[in-house]
Formats: C-alpha cells, sequence, structure tokens
C-alpha cells in the first residue's frame, strides 16, 4: 500500500499549520539532533527521500552540495518545494519511495525524515538505496521511534484532568500496520523494532555509524515549555550509516 495522505484536502490543510511547515527546520525539535549526523555536504550529490517542502534539500544546497533530488509522492508538498525553491540545482520528483530505481552508485548522501514509517517495504527500501549511493556514501534517516508506533492509540494515557501519566508500550514485538490518528483520522503506519530498523541495514549491506534518541534542546524546550514531557519517552530514531567501499584483495 502506497499511502499518499498529504494529497487529502484536509490532512494537508492540518499539516501546513504545524510549526515545521510554517518556520522549517529550526521549528522541528529533532533537527538539531539530525542535522549533527549529516556528513560534509560539499560538492555532494544528494538523494532527499520523502522531500515534503524541501526544507532539507535547500539546507543541502546552502551546505553548497553539488546538486540535490527531492522525491516525494504528494503532489501538493512538491507544489510548496517548488514555490519555495529557486535554484537550478534541486529537482523535485512526484513517487512514491517504494518506486525509486535510480541509476547504481548516483548519489553521495541519502536523507530521509519521518517517511519510513509510512512504507510497508523498508527492507526493499534498504537495498534500493544501497544500491544508489556511490561506494562510501552516507545514509541518514528518522522515523517515529518504535515506542511510539507500537499500538494503535498513539497517545498519552491520562487522568480524569488531563494530566500525563504514562506514554503506554504494548504489542512492541508485533510488526506491521498501525492505524491511527495524526493530524486527521484513518492514518496508515508501519510498526517495525528498533532491531528491524538496524538489521534490515545491516543486511543490505550498510556499516551502521550512529543510532540516536533526540529530545528536545534547551531552546526548544525554553520556547516551548510543553515539551518537556518529551523526556519522558523517545518520540524519533534516527541511524546513520555507511556503504562501505568494496576492499580490494
Amino acid at each position: 500500500m502506497k499511502q499518499n495522505k498529504y494529497d487529502d484536502a484536509n490532512f494537508f490543510s492540518a499539516y501546513e499549520q504545524m510549526p515545521r511547515s510554517v518556520k522549517g527546520l529550526e521549528a522541528a525539535g529533532e533537527w538539531y539532533v539530525l542535522k549533527e549526523l549529516m556528513p560534509n555536504l560539499r560538492n555532494k550529490t544528494v538523494l532527499d527521500l520523502g522531500c515534503g517542502f524541501g526544507w532539507h534539500c535547500r539546507f543541502a544546497r546552502e551546505q553548497q552540495a553539488s546538486s540535490v533530488v527531492g522525491v516525494d509522492i504528494s503532489g501538493n508538498m512538491l507544489q510548496r518545494a517548488r514555490e519555495k525553491t529557486d535554484d537550478p540545482c534541486i529537482s523535485y520528483i512526484k513517487m512514491p519511495i517504494e518506486d525509486i530505481d535510480f541509476s547504481g552508485s548516483e548519489f553521495d548522501v541519502v536523507i530521509s525524515s519521518l517517511a519510513f514509517h509510512y512504507i510497508e517495504s523498508y527492507e526493499a527500501i534498504c537495498k534500493k538505496v544501497h544500491d544508489c549511493l556511490k561506494p562510501g556514501g552516507t545514509f541518514v534517516f528518522s522515523v517515529e521511534h518504535p515506542i511510539f508506533t507500537s499500538r494503535n492509540e498513539q497517545a498519552w494515557y491520562d487522568d480524569d484532568y488531563g494530566n500525563h501519566l504514562h506514554w503506554p508500550v504494548d504489542n512492541y514485538q508485533y510488526e506491521g500496520v498501525r492505524e491511527t490518528t495524526f493530524l486527521t483520522e484513518n492514518v496508515v503506519k508501519y510498526h517495525r523494532t528498533i532491531s528491524t530498523y538496524m538489521n534490515d541495514l545491516i543486511g543490505a549491506g550498510f556499516s551502521i555509524k550512529a543510532v540516536k534518541e533526540p529530545m528536545p534542546s534547551d531552546d526548544m524546550l525554553k520556547s516551548v515549555p510543553e515539551m518537556k514531557d518529551e523526556h519522558r519517552r523517545p518520540m524519533f530514531l534516527m541511524i546513520s550509516a555507511v556503504k562501505e567501499p568494496k576492499i580490494m584483495k
């Protein structure tokens, strides 16, 4: 199933109003960690899977990447990306992530932000990304944390006064579809364990270099005090991996 909620008018309208949609990367609480996982992008060819409004594509060019390709299934997302982009070195392609078929060893860096929990074929994507990366290339991505996605009801357990008592985790080992609510109802996500996120990378031929479970920065906590609850459970998982060059014998 290739889900495209972002071309649903009600869903997209709600998404457009999120702080990260309005203000960009600096309004994304996890960005300061994802940014640190990025390799040096100068003179690199970059692919962004699930590029959305193109924030990461434009960041890559600000870091002097030589060219950037953004892929997204949503026409609405790509329309906004093109409106915000005035750079001939950035191109956008309307395509499901599952359907990418780039030539071998085409990119130096592949990035993806909060997209893979919407796709079923993560193992296949790992293999496709490995194929399209140059030897020594870097794959950096973020997803919603498996502790966050384990249940259909992806929400705090509250008392009668609306106070967050705890974050329930259940059915963690049962991977697969989660029918949940995000901005609107009837959103499909795919839950998988931390070990699957890591082992499928290893199985595709990657070496894992870093794994992060970020919390909001001190600056974010000062500006949005209610984010203090994000210290009680991780919401995001980030992984940096490398396609190791083949050793000639």
